[in-house]
């Protein structure tokens, strides 16, 4: 696998293992949604408690009070609303509680990570000889979630520690931690982890899924399959029935080694628009570079938070597939891969904590889906798997900030759909798209440059049909097919954080990738 071969190349400069290596809404009014600067710094205020500053400097996001108040809630007792303190690395927002002007929650976690029910995680030793999880990594694992504010995150442990685990040990549950099992017919499908003795907000509990990667990666299992093993090892149509009949949405990870024949023609529900380890193995040059910088101490290294800041670079191996498999006329959801087993880099940065911490990782990016809530405004599993299925999916690489105001819509015959959302050429279909900003962006900050994409599905790729700087796009197809819309950013306002990196802040890169809208014939 690619994690593998960009370990042996970081041990290869003397990087090491330590412990051992395994083998829709519009932005705030007043604000400059091109800039992402905003004249109100007290719109859009979401957080439920006053901020913390925990043992890593991860600063999760509350609320201050305005000057002359008073208030232990975070509230102002003057009546004034009250103030975020502005965005910087490292800072976390959780999604807002209610839904967008149409109803759907947006709901932001990790697909594709590992927890200690991977063999190769945690320094290659998840568990003891008699099967206990590693202390230090399963308390980093938890503090992460509860750190990084996700609604949901749904594991893909790999094929054979994972079948050799039960429900809902594979769920990470424990009710001394706060956990609330989710249950059906009986049994325990999924888990609301808690975040008690973390000093986080506990009012928002991560939804935990189980799910495998071995021959595809089957997410959101509710029970292990009838075949285990030998089900999960498996990417044949037999085994991907059984996977879905165990409740699961059928992916495949690490695109850039399969072939488009075989996203096409397996019956598949998606696979990765994004993997950071394919990313670091793609740009192996940038990252010795930065390893170096890391080894010799040197001052000009980005934030710690921003480490990710000179690796990320966009995959064209992904991009050909994804192009290629939408333009053959299939629907595929695709998704942003984290992968993260906390077993590749245990050196510290300067923020004191290993760089490939799960909260580290967890932080970079996330998947937002757009979830239909029940009628009590409650979502659950079942909910996550409705939207993933219907590609109501937008990947955010919130190391640059958290998207504020983003939307894509496709109107067509007097009627507003949603992304993955299938529309006949003869309706008169147009997409629209809102352009974020940089939530609570730090006024005194260089302003990023933001623009939007509308981008056909062609064999080989894409071509971009659309772009726009101003505050709204609108394109009006003229022909059949898969159109995918995504935000780009030249990062300008991370200048000051990126040390010897800063004139990358200039180039502009990929912030939003969107699931696209298909246009029928």
């Amino acid at each position: 696998m690619s994690r593998v071969r960009w370990m042996v190349a970081a041990v290869a400069i003397g990087w090491g293992c330590g412990g051992g290596c395994g083998g829709g809404s519009e932005g705030p009014e007043g604000s400059d949604q091109s800039t992402g600067t905003s004249e109100s710094s007290t719109s859009a205020v979401t957080s439920t408690s006053s901020a913390s500053l925990d043992s890593t400097g991860t600063t999760i996001a509350g609320t201050t009070t305005t000057e002359g108040s008073s208030s232990s809630d975070g509230g102002s007792s003057t009546g004034e609303p009250p103030v975020e303190e502005p965005w910087e690395p490292g800072t976390v927002y959780p999604t807002p509680e209610g839904p967008n002007a149409r109803g759907l929650l947006d709901r932001r976690g990790a697909i594709h990570t590992h927890s200690v029910y991977s063999h190769d995680a945690c320094d290659g030793m998840p568990q003891d000889a008699g099967g206990v999880p590693d202390p230090v990594c399963l308390e980093d694992l938890r503090r992460g979630l509860c750190q990084t504010q996700h609604d949901f995150v749904m594991f893909t442990d790999h094929g054979d520690s994972f079948a050799d685990n039960t429900f809902p040990d594979v769920l990470l549950y424990d009710p001394a931690r706060g956990d609330v099992l989710v249950e059906r017919g009986g049994d325990p499908v999924a888990s609301w982890a808690g975040c008690v003795g973390q000093p986080v907000v506990p009012e928002r509990p991560t939804l935990i899924m189980a799910g495998c990667e071995s021959g595809t990666m089957p997410i959101g299992l509710e029970h292990h399959a009838p075949g285990l093993g030998a089900t999960y090892g498996s990417a044949t149509p037999a085994a991907i029935d059984e996977l879905r009949a165990a409740g699961a949405v059928i992916l495949v990870a690490h695109t850039e080694e399969w072939d488009v024949s075989e996203l096409v023609d397996l019956p598949l529900d998606g696979f990765e628009m994004y993997n950071l380890h394919a990313n670091l193995e793609a740009n192996i040059a940038a990252g010795l570079a930065l390893l170096t910088q890391i080894l010799t101490g040197d001052p000009g290294l980005p934030h710690s938070d921003l480490v990710l800041f000179p690796l990320w670079q966009e995959d064209p191996r992904y991009l050909e597939r994804w192009g290629s498999v939408l333009s053959s006329g299939v629907r595929r959801v695709t998704t942003m891969g984290t992968d993260a087993h906390r077993n590749s880099f245990p050196q510290e940065l300067p923020d004191g904590e290993r760089i490939d911490s799960f909260r580290r990782m967890l932080l970079w990016f996330s998947n937002h889906l757009l979830v239909e809530p029940a009628a009590d405004g409650s979502w659950d599993d079942l909910a996550l798997d409705d939207a993933l299925l219907a590609g109501r999916l937008f990947g955010v690489f919130e190391y640059m900030g958290y998207a504020e105001g983003f939307d894509a819509v496709i109107e067509a015959g007097g009627e507003v759909f949603e992304l993955g959302a299938e529309v006949p050429l003869g309706d008169g279909p147009e997409i629209v798209v809102q352009r974020p900003g940089v939530r609570n962006l730090d006024p005194g900050a260089m302003p990023p440059v933001i623009t939007t994409h509308v981008l056909r599905a062609i064999d080989g790729g894409f071509e971009e049909v659309a772009t726009e700087a101003g505050p709204e796009l609108r394109y009006a197809p003229d022909a059949p097919g898969a159109y995918r819309v995504e935000v780009r950013m030249a990062p300008l306002h991370l200048t000051e954080y990126l040390g010897s990196h800063a004139d990358g802040a200039a180039t502009p890169r990929v912030w939003i990738y969107a699931n696209p809208f298909y246009v029928m014939p």
